[in-house]
């Protein structure tokens, strides 16, 4: 070891050797660092730092994308849940109205039958007045029948006027008051 600090002692006495020629290397040296740095920035940094701005740009377009996308999510989501909401409203609008009709169809309905029967009534009622009708002629036929036979046996018998009455009474009696009032 001694010979190395003898070493670095011949050299003019100084512990480095520090002199101009070195501090021209060291000049040399950071000029050419500093060259290969401004050019290596322009080969390899500004395209890496535009790559780079390139993805942070792609990248916050993709976040805002989705925050877009999710804000519409949202939007989309409550639009739906008004008409769900309103869809409920319509429902029940949509069965009262239904219902509504459907009361009113059966009114009609009622009424329409209510019609029939009256017309039914009518019509039974019209019937029972020709079969009324119909039963005073044939009482009638046969009161003439009755009357014929009775003339031909007052005829016949040549009958007083008292027995011709007692003989129209006891007809009248037959029939009875009912058949000339109805």
């Amino acid at each position: 070891m001694k010979e190395c600090v003898g070493k670095v002692k011949d050299m003019d006495g100084k512990i480095f050797g520090l002199d101009s020629q070195l501090f021209a290397d060291i000049g040399i040296t950071m000029i050419a660092m500093l060259v290969l740095f401004i050019l290596l920035s322009y080969l390899l940094f500004n395209p890496a730092r535009a790559l780079i701005k390139k993805r942070q740009e792609y990248i916050q377009g993709q976040l805002d994308e989705a925050a877009q996308a999710q804000n519409d999510a949202m939007e989309m989501k409550s639009q739906y849940d008004e008409k769900l909401s309103k869809v409920d409203a319509e429902a029940s609008e949509l069965l009262a109205d239904a219902r509504r009709k459907a009361l009113d169809k059966e009114k009609e309905i009622v009424e329409k039958a209510s019609e029939e029967a009256h017309l039914i009534k009518v019509r039974a009622e019209k019937e029972v007045e020709l079969e009324k009708d119909k039963v005073r002629d044939e009482m009638k036929q046969e009161m003439v029948q009755v009357a014929s036979a009775m003339a031909g046996r007052f005829v016949a018998a040549s009958m007083d006027e008292d027995k011709q009455a007692q003989l129209i009474d006891e007809t009248l009696k037959e029939m009875g008051d009912n058949t000339w009032q109805n």
